[in-house]
């Protein structure tokens, strides 16, 4: 029996529309019912899924979790109180910000409380705009005001993976050993903390909570999800995952984000439906 869900937010648990698909929800509600807990394990900020949280009935609840900044923290959901957090060391995130500046790339910059996005381009604009509610557009080329305030991660934002990859190839002497990189949405390359991923801050709550490998199924569509996928005792990928996520989970959902590919694995391996 499986006691707790761990689900990547956007083009898994999320339509394209934004709007959580209603079975999902009727689902979640369902295992919830039997006691299985549902974790929304996402790259952004607890913060700004609020609305999901909201939509889900477990916003500002006692006993209710969330996995945010691809693990950088472990949040409660009431009063967003944070159990851990394992930002990037500041140097750190300037270096790379710098090396951003230099590139064809919009820069996000996420703080525990905000995302400070530079070079801000159209299309990103439109995409964040209905999923980073209160994102600061930046116009400046400095990030020395952020010193003294705790980082959670950086990323940079193109939608030519191949050209993020020649980025990575490029600064492997800033990158290799001090940061863990990832893909997500199919327009991010992302650098959290060194060994922090959705995979650590997974099996992280579960030991909080007192609940085994075995008893944990996790969902997702992307490479920043694989860390949770292969940490869990069984892994899902909904349908419009990409190619080689879907080779190396235990199930492929027929339906895809849009359709309630969640409310699929959940029906399938928990409702027994």
């Amino acid at each position: 029996m499986y006691k707790l869900i761990a689900c990547d937010l956007d083009e898994t648990l999320i339509g394209d529309d934004n709007i959580i698909p209603k079975v999902n929800i009727e689902a979640i509600n369902e295992a919830s019912k039997m006691g299985v807990k549902f974790v929304p394990a996402t790259g952004r900020g607890h913060k700004s899924i609020r609305s999901t949280l909201q939509d889900l009935g477990l916003y500002d609840k006692e006993d209710e979790y969330i996995i945010s900044f691809n693990g950088a923290s472990i949040v409660e959901s009431k009063n967003f109180n944070i159990l851990n957090f394992n930002g990037i060391d500041f140097d750190l995130a300037k270096e790379l910000f710098e090396v951003g500046l230099t590139k064809d790339v919009c820069i996000h910059v996420y703080t525990k409380d905000d995302v400070f996005i530079f070079n801000l381009n159209e299309d990103e604009h439109t995409y964040v705009s209905q999923r980073l509610k209160g994102f600061k557009k930046m116009n400046s080329n400095s990030i020395e005001f952020l010193k003294n305030i705790p980082i959670a991660k950086v990323l940079f934002q193109n939608l030519n993976r191949d050209y993020l990859i020649s980025i990575g190839d490029e600064i492997k002497n800033i990158i290799n050993n001090k940061v863990t990189v990832t893909f997500s949405s199919n327009r991010y390359m992302e650098f959290n903390k060194m060994g922090i991923d959705k995979g650590i801050g997974l099996l992280e709550l579960a030991e909080r909570l007192g609940i085994k490998q075995n008893e944990i199924m996790a969902i997702g569509d992307n490479f920043n999800d694989l860390a949770m996928l292969k940490s869990a005792g069984l892994s899902v990928a909904v349908n419009n995952a990409v190619d080689d996520i879907k080779k190396q989970v235990d199930y492929v959902c027929k339906a895809n984000n849009n359709e309630g590919g969640v409310a699929e694995a959940i029906n399938k391996f928990i409702l027994n439906n």
